[in-house]
């Protein structure tokens, strides 16, 4: 209904100028006739005063309409009088007009959806390639869909790790990149508000409503370490791959203050991303993998191990044993 008034509104002034009639007076007794021209037959005569209907504009002829009847006489002998809009023309038509315009909108409407949908389908569909469309966090899926919609390889991408560091316990890890340089280890944030870090300190600070609520987190540069040293670990047969750390905020943040950031590791907004690593590619040799293989099967068995439901289970329990909350009575 909105936009059918919309579509109303938006044409009614011009509806209104294409269907008025104007009416001319004749300024002398004068004939019309048959066709545009004194060649033609007399039609009929008007007296002067006679009020007549303009049907079209031929040179020096007007096509007329006089009681029912029409003809051509002379322009010279015609005055404009008046404009009346024709309002059964203007109903009708701009009836018709206005159903063809919602019509022609409501095809565009659909054909836009449809094309959202179709979009999001083959969204899915890559994203599959890599990992389940409800696996990690939107954020880390949005991530993988924008690594492979530039030409990564799924073959490269793993998502969401669980690496196992001793019998029912593992260390979790957002995303893992297969490069020619290296390893590159992604721990991904969604934050709001300022942030404020240093390298070389245990705790950040995640500052909202203008400093006056104060919230303190991990170092993620020092958990995005410690993913990789599990990483490291199960690889050791391969112990000199380059491993690089980038720790991407998504979210409406600001990195505020973020210094001793240690060399190999990258803070990045999300919109920055996929220019740290065309950085980290671009700046660092090639590296040869004795057998990539055997790093990509590693790498594969700790993505499998994060698709199993006991796994997740085992690894919250974990974490909030280590948190202890469950053991302060306030």
């Amino acid at each position: 209904m909105r936009l059918k008034l919309f579509l109303i509104t938006l044409f009614l002034k011009a509806f209104q100028v294409t269907f008025a009639k104007e009416y001319f007076k004749a300024t002398s007794n004068l004939n019309v006739r048959t066709g545009p021209s004194k060649v033609y037959p007399v039609s009929f005569g008007l007296q002067k005063g006679d009020e007549v209907i303009l049907v079209q504009s031929e040179a020096n002829w007007y096509k007329i309409e006089y009681l029912g009847r029409t003809g051509y006489a002379s322009s010279k002998y015609l005055i404009f009088s008046r404009n009346v809009p024709d309002q059964i023309s203007n109903t009708q038509s701009d009836s018709n007009l206005i159903n063809t315009v919602i019509i022609i909108a409501f095809i565009i409407l659909g054909l836009f959806f449809g094309l959202t949908f179709y979009r999001k389908i083959q969204d899915n569909e890559l994203l599959q390639s890599v990992t389940d469309k409800y696996r990690g966090t939107k954020s880390e899926r949005d991530l993988v869909l924008a690594l492979l919609k530039v030409g990564v390889s799924n073959k490269y991408i793993f998502h969401d790790l669980y690496v196992e560091k001793r019998k029912d316990e593992f260390s979790q890890t957002d995303l893992v990149l297969l490069t020619r340089v290296g390893i590159i280890v992604i721990e991904v944030k969604d934050y709001s508000g300022w942030i404020f870090g240093s390298g070389n300190k245990s705790q950040w600070t995640k500052v909202l409503a203008y400093g006056k609520q104060k919230y303190y987190f991990y170092n993620p540069i020092k958990q995005n370490d410690a993913h990789i040293t599990e990483i490291k670990r199960q690889l050791y047969k391969f112990e000199d791959i380059p491993f690089y750390s980038i720790i991407v905020f998504y979210g409406e943040c600001e990195l505020k203050n973020i210094d001793f950031v240690p060399i190999g590791a990258y803070i990045v907004k999300a919109e920055r991303i996929l220019e740290v690593l065309g950085h980290i590619l671009s700046e660092n040799p090639q590296y040869n993998y004795i057998n990539e293989k055997e790093v990509i099967r590693i790498l594969s068995k700790a993505v499998l191990n994060g698709g199993i439901l006991k796994n997740q289970i085992r690894h919250s329990e974990n974490i909030q044993d280590m948190l202890g909350k469950n053991r302060v009575y306030d």
